[in-house]
């Protein structure tokens, strides 16, 4: 499986984003060699997709499938696109509060330690639906690990559209998320330009 090994400050740094958005409390200190360097058109179109990608962990074919789905759906295709990419499994288990950061929570989904309306589900970028509840297995729930998560993540606040009962690691889905409910620092339009060339 192709996995990205770019340390992440570094990457962060190159994105010119805030590592916060992937769930770490590190700051890099240095400057992007590139930070006052004018980008082209295309330069800043492609790192907004390059940001899309890094924060959901999605590889390029996969993430060009979700646009793909994005521009078959109705409305607008960068909404739609966002909106696929917050509601994998992976991103939900990790908006709960259930994971410290993404690669985390796919990890913990991969492991087979998730359930899906009570049945096990591995695939990280499964497709959460509205009313879908999701819960850490029953075994694993005592495990000292999720009770040090719990911990870390115990002042993150849990989207709108999730309902979490953190106590028992059991979560639900209200509704799929609308654009403004994601707080993510990428301008979905120029993923649309570059993908429409």
């Amino acid at each position: 499986m192709a996995v990205n090994r770019t340390p992440v400050l570094k990457r962060c740094r190159s994105l010119g984003m805030d590592p916060i958005y992937l769930g770490i409390d590190k700051k890099s200190n240095r400057q992007s060699k590139r930070a006052n360097k004018k980008m082209s058109e295309y330069g800043l179109q492609l790192r907004e997709k390059q940001k899309a990608k890094f924060i959901y962990g999605v590889l390029e074919k996969p993430f060009r499938n979700y646009f793909a789905k994005a521009s078959k759906m109705n409305g607008l295709a960068g909404n739609n696109l966002m909106i696929l990419l917050e509601s994998r499994l992976d991103n939900v288990v990790f908006r709960m509060g259930f994971a410290r950061t993404r690669k985390e929570a796919r990890q913990i989904v991969d492991h087979k330690h998730v359930l899906v309306n009570g049945k096990q589900v591995n695939i990280p970028s499964y497709l959460v639906s509205a009313g879908d509840v999701i819960e850490i297995k029953e075994a694993k729930k005592s495990s000292p690990k999720y009770r040090e998560i719990l911990e870390v993540t115990g002042g993150r606040l849990v989207p709108a559209w999730l309902d979490v009962d953190a106590e028992n690691l059991k979560g639900t889905v209200k509704e799929l998320p609308a654009r403004e409910d994601i707080d993510v620092p990428v301008d979905e339009m120029l993923i649309v330009e570059l993908y429409s060339r």
